[in-house]
């Protein structure tokens, strides 16, 4: 197995397809013959719910007893906490316990690291691990960057998307600054986009205006679609649900485009080795 990538997706605005994201990039990842692990790391839990996990109060290990145990120096087993998804993929759950453990985390030594922790030892079993974040750049969402190789970074293709983008920018810059020097960002992902209109491609010139010079914007665009809201509500992915749909194939393309970006890095880093 080659070495395990984690991604972050992460904005703090809601409402623009995070966990959507996360849940149909994983799937897609998997389609291609990678091991996949998604982690759920909103106290929401809605990627948890999203894959059929509906009880999450009665859930016995989770994302926040993870977090916990490394905190209070506590042996941690991550696989303890992995639930099996139809669609072969995996999945570290998330509960409203994730806010106290937030709060906890605030005095605690390892309080930026802490995730990253919790979860080394079990990287060893996946090519992919996705983070869902909350919509907040909270201590847990720092975790989360702390815990990553890469951010992408769905954004609503309306009016007002890119409001807050230059504060999430900083937060990742300085998480890679003191914490994370290997954190990089994949790019932007233009989601929910209504093609009948012009404003996806205002919205992306937009975007291409202000941050094409230092963030990359991806290819892919994934369109509005109602079937997408009602396979989340299945517990099923789009591919499952709808695999014809619009929604499938455009996040089929977005994992084709994430391993191709995948390579080029390795490609890079092996040359820059090369030239040492």
């Amino acid at each position: 197995m080659s070495e395990c990538k984690t991604i972050a997706i992460a904005n703090q605005k809601g409402g623009v397809g995070k966990t959507t994201t996360a849940l149909s990039l994983g799937v897609a990842l998997a389609r291609e013959g990678k091991k996949v692990l998604l982690v759920d790391a909103d106290p929401q839990g809605d990627l948890t719910t999203y894959m059929g996990f509906y009880d999450q109060d009665n859930l016995p290990i989770t994302i926040s007893t993870l977090i916990e145990r490394t905190i209070n120096d506590i042996e941690v087993n991550a696989q303890e906490a992995v639930l099996h998804h139809h669609e072969g993929i995996d999945l570290i759950p998330s509960n409203l316990n994730l806010s106290m453990t937030e709060v906890n985390l605030l005095n605690a030594m390892c309080r930026e690291s802490a995730m990253k922790n919790s979860l080394s030892e079990i990287k060893k079993n996946y090519d992919f691990v996705i983070i869902d974040c909350m919509p907040s750049l909270s201590m847990i969402t720092t975790n989360a960057l702390a815990s990553a190789d890469q951010v992408i970074i769905p954004v609503q293709s309306q009016y007002l998307s890119a409001k807050g983008m230059g504060n999430l920018l900083k937060t990742i810059s300085k998480v890679k600054k003191q914490i994370n020097d290997k954190l990089t960002v994949g790019g932007i992902l233009l989601t929910l986009v209504d093609k009948r209109t012009n404003l996806p491609k205002t919205i992306k010139n937009e975007l291409e205006e202000n941050y094409g010079n230092i963030v990359k914007i991806y290819d892919t665009q994934i369109p509005v679609a109602v079937k997408t809201a009602e396979s989340t509500s299945k517990g099923k992915s789009i591919f499952s649900y709808d695999k014809s749909s619009s929604v499938a194939i455009a996040y089929s393309n977005f994992a084709k485009e994430v391993l191709s970006s995948e390579g080029e890095r390795t490609k890079n880093a092996l040359a820059k080795g090369y030239s040492r």
